[in-house]
């Protein structure tokens, strides 16, 4: 039996050539990673994504015909099955729309000019299932997109079936999680160790149904869970 890891499969999606072209040149050299398809348009990314089935989908946000936010929305929705995971690559300063790709289905985002390490770290993360949602980027998020987090969302739990579902140690998590904390930092703010963080996170997605930490943090401001979103 043989123990070789399959490697990651990637799309890239970007209406720019040339960084399509970097990106795969920078993916395609990982010993881990697969680039099995390019898309530069939104209605090509879906195609090509339900055609290649990829493990990450690397999307851009503008992009002609469909843009990644309903691409995505129709790749990562809540009701689609087996879904890939995408990684929205965008620039803060530009685009307005990082939070709706979020909800939409992302299960992170970097900036289009986070080093060549980052973005590989990046593909590798959201593969093996975990959020990629920086606590600075997080922070950044919250600042600039906080009066859009309200009302809450029908369709997911309110604020007070969230409270009754949580243990008053595992609201903490969730509070200090979607105010930008990393598992270290939440660590030592409640005198815990990583692990143990780890474990309340674990608990918490299970118990609210929650996909990763990316919509933990969104339910949390849209419920009125973290200061300034009451």
């Amino acid at each position: 039996m043989s123990d070789v890891t399959p490697p990651i499969r990637v799309l890239v999606c970007d209406d720019q050539a040339l960084v399509r072209t970097g990106y795969a040149t920078i993916f395609s050299a990982q010993p881990d990673m697969e680039v099995v398809g390019e898309a530069e348009n939104g209605h090509e990314a879906v195609d090509a994504a339900r055609r290649l089935r990829p493990e990450v989908v690397v999307m851009d946000i503008r992009m002609p015909l469909l843009d990644g936010i309903e691409a995505t929305r129709q790749l990562a929705g809540p009701d689609v099955e087996g879904a890939p995971k995408i990684l929205v690559v965008t620039t803060f300063n530009v685009d307005a729309y990082v939070y709706d790709a979020l909800r939409a289905g992302a299960s992170g985002f970097l900036l289009k000019d986070a080093p060549p390490a980052e973005l590989v770290n990046g593909i590798r993360t959201v593969a093996r299932g975990e959020a990629l949602l920086a606590p600075a980027v997080t922070r950044h998020l919250i600042g600039h997109y906080a009066r859009h987090l309200r009302p809450a969302d029908p369709s997911r739990p309110a604020r007070q079936e969230v409270v009754r579902a949580l243990t008053p140690r595992e609201l903490e998590v969730l509070q200090l999680i979607a105010e930008g904390l990393s598992n270290a930092e939440i660590a030592a703010a409640m005198f815990i160790t990583p692990e143990t963080v780890k474990t309340y996170v674990s608990r918490i997605l299970a118990k609210l149904n929650l996909r990763d930490r990316v919509q933990a943090v969104v339910l949390a401001h849209r419920v009125g869970l973290v200061s300034g979103t009451r």
